[in-house]
């Protein structure tokens, strides 16, 4: 009884057949993915010679889901959500045969591609805020955070084997065969989508334009335990990410030895695995907002032991330390946005969340560079843990309701809707929310 307790609860995948097609097909997707992005890295390298250029790639990825995320997430609360998740689903479809048939056909120049990986993002800006609404309509409350901790596994394993399998790909069929391989897994999320009932968005639709977006930033400033979470994202990301560090570290310490750098974010992975297989531990817990207080601050002490280990076998302990405790900090996280978030919302919050998880990372990471130019690799790291705990510390102070709340109070999230959208949704509670779509045929 103790250890089931313990293990990754994947009750969801037993209980809601729509859900488990749609994981599945996610999860496929995701391995697709990430062969991709080894593929145009590949491809861009082998074309250029640049780094510049490689680092254009992550840009291009970047900058559509920052500028189009809110907007697109007023759309997804303004229409069917699993309407535009198969349309954004489908695009990215035809932008992975495109990047096939050229690298089948003839490869386009540089900028070609990283144009194509543009559009991508700009198809991910609308269909990442889409598939987060899924999730509190398919699953009864009690089952939220297990999902959210399947997910989380899913996108680890991808993370983990999707790179080391499309390299193999790649030197076997070369980029064209791994891009198509990515567009077939395409037609899995397809097939999980399908199956998916009709996702409205709540009895009142998003305005249109900037109005929408509006609503969906008032929302997020007068509600605290949601704020309080994205906040805590950003603390961990901006402050202490420590990805840009790890060639100098490993020059620094450890020899620039390439064995020991290749195991810097395998180490990571490999903790993060093993947080989503023991999830039952922490996804059962009633208070997510303070597990996901501990699990941030955990982060950054980590990583600050980690800038202070000689030893690199010590120090690979604390990046799987660190690695843990980051999916812990991210599925409570989740939970707690989902918790909170009525459904007239979840479009416009899912995209906050999106733009947090994307640009957080990206900005930590030149952040932490700089202040390793500055000074050294080591002393990054140190401070940029250290830093993480008192902000950790102070949105701990400053809200109480992110440690204490055990769950959302549908009357609380919609008190805090706007005006015109609590006028017409009095009675916005998770189990109305949830309650149609698992009453679904399966």
């Amino acid at each position: 009884m103790g250890l089931r307790h313990t293990l990754l609860d994947v009750t969801p995948l037993r209980s809601s057949p729509q859900f488990r097609r749609l994981w599945i097909g996610q999860a496929l997707s995701g391995f697709g993915s990430q062969m991709t992005l080894v593929a145009v890295m590949f491809q861009v390298w082998q074309t250029t010679k640049s780094t510049a250029w490689t680092g254009a790639v992550g840009l291009a990825g970047a900058i559509p889901l920052v500028v189009l995320g809110l907007f697109a997430g007023s759309l997804v609360d303004r229409v069917d959500r699993r309407k535009v998740y198969l349309l954004t689903t489908g695009g990215l479809a035809v932008c992975s045969l495109l990047l096939a048939l050229q690298g089948f056909l003839g490869h386009l120049p540089a900028a070609g591609v990283v144009a194509l990986v543009a559009a991508q993002s700009c198809f991910s800006a609308g269909g990442g805020p889409a598939s987060r609404t899924f999730i509190p309509q398919l699953l009864p409350k009690h089952q939220l955070a297990a999902g959210l901790a399947l997910n989380r596994i899913a996108f680890q394993g991808a993370m983990l084997m999707g790179p080391a399998l499309g390299g193999l790909i790649v030197g076997w069929l070369g980029v064209g065969g791994c891009y198509l391989i990515d567009a077939l897994t395409f037609g899995a999320a397809l097939y999980g989508a399908f199956g998916l009932p009709r996702m409205g968005p709540g009895a009142e639709p998003s305005r249109p334009g900037l109005r929408g977006v509006a609503d969906g930033l008032l929302f997020l400033v007068r509600t605290p335990v949601v704020r309080g979470a994205l906040l805590t994202d950003l603390a961990a990301t901006v402050l202490s990410m420590p990805i840009s560090l790890f060639p100098l570290i490993n020059a620094e310490r450890f020899g620039d030895n390439p064995r020991t750098l290749g195991l810097f974010l395998t180490a990571i992975a490999v903790g993060g695995v093993a947080a989503s297989l023991l999830s039952g531990t922490f996804t059962r817990l009633p208070r997510p907002g303070l597990v996901m207080l501990g699990g941030s601050a955990t982060w950054g002490a980590a990583l600050a032991l980690f800038g202070m280990s000689p030893h690199p076998w010590i120090g690979l302990a604390f990046l799987v330390l660190a690695g843990a405790a980051d999916t812990i900090a991210v599925v409570s996280r989740s939970t707690i946005v989902q918790l909170h978030t009525p459904n007239e919302l979840l479009g416009r919050v899912g995209a906050a969340e999106q733009i947090v998880g994307q640009a957080g990372p990206d900005i930590g990471n030149m952040r932490a560079g700089l202040v390793a130019d500055a000074t050294t690799g080591t002393a990054a790291l140190i401070g940029g843990g250290l830093l993480c705990l008192g902000a950790v510390a102070v949105v701990a102070a400053i809200t109480p309701d992110l440690r204490s709340s055990p769950a959302a109070s549908p009357d609380a999230a919609a008190s805090r809707l706007p005006a015109r959208v609590r006028a017409t949704s009095p009675k916005v509670t998770l189990s109305n929310v949830s309650g149609s779509a698992r009453s679904g045929h399966g």
